[in-house]
């Protein structure tokens, strides 16, 4: 009976403290994404057409690292993101024998992310 009692208050007690209105913490917002910053890169044929299966590749100009990717069915690819920033990454797309002309991307970064200056870029293959 002693232990009935005192197993009750015990469980009264414990019920009462987790209603304290004592002040709880909530957790910081992370305002950043989740997903890495891509740059849109549109690889061209020398006629203007887009160019499906290309393979685009972004190096960073300081490290020497590099992603590669392959454009998709509208000839766009997306492979190239902020991993390689803050330096310029250099971007040249390739198909079969035909190469495009280099071009810079510079990327922006804050606290959070890089952005791509430009945002997007287009690749024209040699004829």
């Amino acid at each position: 009976m002693v232990r009935a009692r005192w197993f009750s208050w015990l469980i009264g007690f414990g019920l009462f403290a987790a209603c304290d209105q004592a002040p709880r913490m909530e957790r910081a917002v992370d305002d950043c994404q989740a997903e890495q910053v891509s740059l849109k890169v549109e690889v061209l044929s020398a006629e203007g057409a887009r160019v499906r299966g290309a393979t685009v590749t972004g190096t960073n100009v300081t490290s020497n690292v590099s992603i590669t990717g392959v454009t998709d069915d509208q000839g766009v690819s997306t492979a190239i993101n902020e991993s390689l920033a803050p330096s310029a990454v250099r971007v040249v797309a390739t198909a079969g024998a035909k190469v495009s002309a280099p071009q810079q991307v510079e990327w922006v970064c804050d606290a959070c992310n890089c952005q791509p200056e430009p945002a997007t870029l287009q690749l024209q293959l040699n004829p």
